[in-house]
């Protein structure tokens, strides 16, 4: 996006007091860049850590009853092991090592610094200082607030006493730039955070409200092409089936194209598998084609930590089949493993069905493993790399719309339905980060997520990871 402003003939000008790498990633798309003199640059290489709770189980005599599919489905690792399988450590290094050259790459480009050059400057942890960032060019100087202003008055031409009129974010992205006047109408369904059953909260995908969101898409004639815009990691496996099947039957009826954001993985990746045409970005994370569940025992925990037992009578041997509190059966283990596989199974094939791609070569590439969107493109996972607005350009050529409007859903929520349809009216959960750190808080909310995904089929990603 600021690639294409700045062709515009118009300038941009990144300053920041700290400069991360994400933060770099995107300011190297600049015509300037500027950190404050006592400031500090990021640039020692991307890390990324897991959280595992195995021990923390194993010490409470919690057990997690693990079942899944896919040699490289490590979404349930924290839970079974204590360390990074072979399997996960080896799609991880692809992966982030693919992120990572891709900065090298942007950089190289942008500050005409070679890439083994900007590699060194990582190793070595040469980049110390905000002075260092700008010696070794990577920035173009150190600079404080009121000289990045003064610079930004001269290049307007503004009297150096009077007030810069700065647009906030809000209101820049506010309009559409994209809509463009016209009777046909194309609809943009963003969907974003974990796929759930049921109703939407404020931040996940709800498969009833999709479902209808989809079909409110498919029966108004006056729509004439649907872009999906997916940024999800996954979630439930009935519910992304759901959301799969509304917007495979407004396939038949109109153009279908999807848009994936930073993330569009398992049942992200799942329920865009009925579109005509997906658009990623090098850089997106997705696949992840597989499928866990788990099911917790605490028993031993009640009994030996609290001193708490349970007792209880059934009309039927598995009646208290999915209960917390006793180990599963050799009998009903084999039943959850077998709705694992057989889910997995479904989810390959409408891999193989949406993609057009052999099943035996969809379980090659399934298998659980995450793929950026360079490498999904070379499987054919996706079909172009692209943003948003390619995906609606691509939608209107396919509808043969020279002009159109676009037609925003979920539609935007009035302030009584954000305060009280909201999960968290109070901002209990900003006080939780504020008080225990961002850090802590992501812990909390694997720990929820837990909690929320116990005895259901899911499609979703690792736990939330975090790249540095």
């Amino acid at each position: 996006a600021l690639l294409d402003f700045k062709k515009s003939g118009k300038f941009v000008i990144a300053h920041g007091d700290v400069m991360t790498q994400s933060a770099y990633s995107i300011a190297n798309a600049a015509d300037k860049i500027y950190v404050s003199p006592l400031g500090f640059m990021e640039w020692t290489g991307y890390n990324l850590d897991y959280l595992f709770l195995k021990g923390a189980l194993d010490k409470l005599e919690i057990q997690p009853q693990i079942f899944y599919a896919g040699k490289f489905k490590s979404a349930t690792e924290p839970l079974r092991a204590e360390q990074m399988t072979p399997e996960n450590k080896l799609q991880t290094s692809v992966w982030l090592n693919d992120l990572y050259n891709d900065l090298l790459l942007k950089t190289a480009e942008a500050r005409k610094v070679d890439t083994a050059t900007l590699h060194r400057l990582a190793n070595e942890a040469s980049i110390r200082t905000a002075a260092d960032a700008a010696s070794y060019k990577l920035i173009d100087a150190v600079k404080y607030d009121d000289e990045v202003k003064d610079e930004i008055k001269t290049i307007l031409n503004i009297d150096k006493y009077k007030k810069i009129n700065f647009v906030t974010l809000e209101d820049y992205a506010g309009p559409m730039p994209f809509s463009k006047a016209g009777n046909e109408k194309i609809a943009l369904i963003f969907a974003e955070g974990d796929i759930v059953d049921g109703k939407s909260g404020s931040d996940n995908i709800g498969s009833e409200t999709y479902r209808n969101l989809i079909r409110k898409a498919r029966l108004d004639k006056t729509i004439r092409a649907i872009v999906l815009r997916i940024n999800s990691g996954g979630g439930s496996a009935l519910a992304s089936e759901n959301i799969w099947r509304e917007l495979s039957l407004a396939k038949k009826e109109k153009p279908v194209i999807v848009s994936f954001g930073d993330v569009a993985a398992s049942g992200g990746y799942y329920i865009a598998t009925g579109a005509d045409s997906i658009f990623a970005l090098p850089t997106t994370i997705t696949g992840s084609i597989g499928v866990f569940s788990v099911l917790p025992n605490f028993g031993s925990f009640f009994k030996n930590k609290l001193g708490v037992t349970f007792d209880g009578v059934k009309t039927a041997e598995h009646a208290d089949a999915l209960t917390v509190v006793r180990p599963l059966n050799e009998k009903e283990r084999d039943l959850m493993q077998a709705n694992v596989n057989m889910i997995y199974a479904q989810f390959k094939q409408r891999v193989a069905e949406g993609r057009k791609l052999d099943t035996a070569y969809v379980d090659s590439i399934a298998q659980g493993r995450v793929w950026t969107g360079l490498r999904a493109k070379e499987i054919g996972l996706i079909d172009r790399f692209g943003g948003l607005e390619d995906a609606i350009r691509s939608a209107a050529s396919m509808a043969k719309l020279s002009s159109y409007s676009i037609y925003e859903y979920p539609e935007p929520r009035g302030m009584l339905q954000q305060l009280f349809g909201s999960n968290d009216p109070l901002g209990y959960d900003d006080k939780m980060k504020s008080e225990i750190g961002s850090d802590n808080y992501k812990i909390y909310q694997e720990l929820k997520r837990l909690h929320e995904m116990t005895g259901s089929v899911q499609a979703r990603l690792p736990f939330q990871f975090l790249v540095r």
